[in-house]
């Protein structure tokens, strides 16, 4: 099993030479390509114009260009999911409008992060559907050995393209190779794991995916936002999202320490994969003929190289660069068992920094502290706070806080920008989890884009008929506020938006109405004022976002919406299975039942 995927090294080949295994395909490609594409690797070596284009685009493209092809598809892939897959807008019914683009679902980098489906399932104690794709990618990685992170991750695309743009230029902060943050990552690993065992939820700080998805969401998105719908459909920003723009920025600063420093050192999501590094069936592998020129060590962009040219099996992540820079092509990259003509360890003096019983009690003893000091200032704030109010289909509060990852992806899939990460308000377990803010805007009936992109099932993938059903909250008129109640003018805002939108939640009655001396009401007097049908709210916030829009904010009458969405108890549905028409049939059926036996018993 040979998985020489690199552009070797141009040199004159050797008579013996058992290299060539790419024969049959130069001959087949010089019959297609012009020959001028090719090098000459007679009497006289001479690179053709396929590597002098490599070689103008950078070291790393003319060595390893498959690797370096397959990262630039997966970027632009991630960045099409985005930018263009989760653009809810282009059509009046917002779902469709995402069906019809999401030919990939748009939550696939997220799903193939494993540490993502793992701590998940561990803090909610519960099977996450995402764990199969887990799986797979792990199993695919026993071929490519930490594939993921030299192939697929567009977080370690981005950390590379901001090492080649301004991360090579400073190099006043480097540090060098051995210091006390080498086996970082493992620690980090630990404790993430640890705090999901106490049902607390760290993967979405860490994790690389989750990192570099909210990145785009919190700096980029609002751009495109502003671009495309105006400036004025961009929603202030926390302080929550200023702490995650600086987690971000430090995860792309960590370059001034050295090129891919988070991906070498501190990465969770590479420490998973370097651990299932110890299943794999392929490896870099050096023969005897290595003139240690040290070509390989300096190209590594994973710091998987040893001293003495071996490898560190548990970074490498065959990405096959070090083998395109190998001037006497002593690299390989072949079956675990293979160990033909291989060069003798040990022959420099290594300086390998190995884990230590006291950093991987340090991770766990972080885990716990930070397990238990989340839990405690949760519990603490959230005490005094209201509740949030969901996305429709999420499961029940403390479930949902366990399988929640701060991702954001609910955030960019929603229209109008109804669901919004929450800050500090209610301590750092809910920082980042999305709450809808009907003063901002109102759950379009038509969209149920949240559930379909949420990649742990925190918010449940509904069909547009459940989701139509479901109970954010309730909407509550403050009848001493609100105008008609109040006597002072007519107004129906509340009754036409809940109207057009297909719920009929909101009736009217008649409210100060003038009687005359003998008792009889006065024509034309009081007003129609608007009253709730709970039984028919969904809590979607539409009547609220009119009411705040039109008389708080244009008008000036009101000093705060006269009808506001509640959630909590017996206002909202949160079920980790079943069907919410269902529900609602069982909640009827329940009022007419008991409706019939207080009739029975009055009478």
């Amino acid at each position: 099993m040979r998985l020489n995927l690199f552009l070797p090294y141009l040199r004159r080949p050797k008579r013996d030479s058992t290299r060539e295994m790419a024969r049959p395909f130069r001959k087949f490609a010089l019959n297609v390509v012009p020959a001028t594409v090719f090098s000459e690797t007679g009497v006289k070596v001479k690179p053709g114009l396929l590597r002098r284009v490599l070689k103008a685009i950078g070291p790393t493209w003319l060595s390893a260009p498959v690797r370096r092809l397959v990262q630039a598809v997966c970027m632009i892939t991630f960045v099409w999911l985005f930018f263009y897959v989760c653009w809810p807008y282009g059509m009046k019914d917002y779902s469709a409008a995402m069906a019809h683009r999401e030919k990939i679902h748009a939550e696939t980098f997220l799903i193939i992060d494993p540490l993502v489906s793992l701590s998940t399932a561990i803090a909610a104690k519960a099977w996450v559907w995402s764990l199969l794709w887990a799986v797979g990618i792990l199993t695919a990685c026993v071929l490519f050995p930490r594939g993921f992170c030299g192939y697929l991750c567009p977080l370690g695309t981005l950390i590379d393209l901001f090492d080649w743009a301004v991360g090579k230029r400073v190099k006043k902060f480097q540090v060098t190779r051995d210091g006390w943050w080498v086996n970082l990552k493992y620690y980090l690993l630990i404790a993430t794991l640890v705090c999901s065992v106490f049902g607390v939820l760290i993967s979405g700080f860490f994790a690389a995916i989750p990192v570099i998805t909210r990145g785009f969401l919190f700096t980029l998105a609002p751009l495109q936002m502003a671009w495309m719908r105006g400036a004025y459909q961009v929603p202030p920003m926390n302080v929550g999202q200023f702490f995650s723009i600086a987690l971000f920025i430090g995860v792309l600063a960590l370059g001034f320490m050295r090129p891919r420093f988070w991906c070498r050192y501190v990465c969770p999501t590479g420490a998973m994969f370097s651990v299932g590094n110890l299943f794999r069936a392929s490896e870099r592998k050096v023969e005897d003929t290595c003139i240690h020129c040290n070509k390989c060590v300096e190209i590594c962009p994973f710091d998987a190289i040893k001293a003495d040219f071996t490898t560190r099996t548990a970074d490498c992540t065959l990405c096959q660069t070090c083998g395109g820079v190998c001037p006497v092509h002593a690299i390989k990259f072949v079956d675990r068992w293979d160990d033909t003509l291989l060069k003798k360890e040990g022959d420099r003096e290594l300086h390998e920094i190995p884990m230590t019983r006291r950093g991987v009690l340090g991770g766990l003893a972080a885990g716990v502290v930070a397990a238990t000091g989340v839990g405690f200032l949760t519990r603490t704030v959230s005490a005094a706070q209201t509740l949030p109010i969901r996305p429709p289909g999420s499961v029940p509060e403390d479930e949902f806080l366990d399988l929640c990852i701060r991702c954001g992806e609910c955030f960019k899939a929603c229209p109008n920008n109804v669901l919004q990460p929450m800050g500090f308000k209610n301590g750092l377990d809910s920082l980042w989890t999305p709450e809808a803010k009907p003063n901002w805007s109102g759950c379009e009936p038509s969209c149920n884009n949240c559930g379909q992109v949420c990649p742990t099932g925190a918010i449940r993938a509904l069909p547009i008929e459940e989701k139509r059903v479901v109970r954010m909250g309730l909407a509550e008129i403050n009848t001493k506020t609100c105008l008609p109640h109040a006597g002072k003018e007519a107004c129906q805002l509340c009754v036409d938006e809940c109207t057009a939108a297909g719920y009929n939640a909101i009736e009217f009655e008649r409210v100060g109405t003038e009687m005359e001396p003998d008792g009889t009401p006065v024509e034309g007097s009081g007003f129609m004022a608007p009253v709730m049908v709970a039984d028919k709210c969904v809590g979607c916030g539409l009547c609220q976002t009119r009411c705040h829009g039109v008389n708080f904010k244009t008008r000036h009458v009101l000093e705060e919406s006269a009808i506001i969405v509640h959630a909590g108890e017996g206002k909202e549905d949160r079920m980790m299975h079943g069907s919410y028409v269902q529900l609602r049939i069982a909640r009827e059926q329940a009022k007419k039942k008991k409706s019939v036996e207080t009739k029975f018993e009055a009478e």
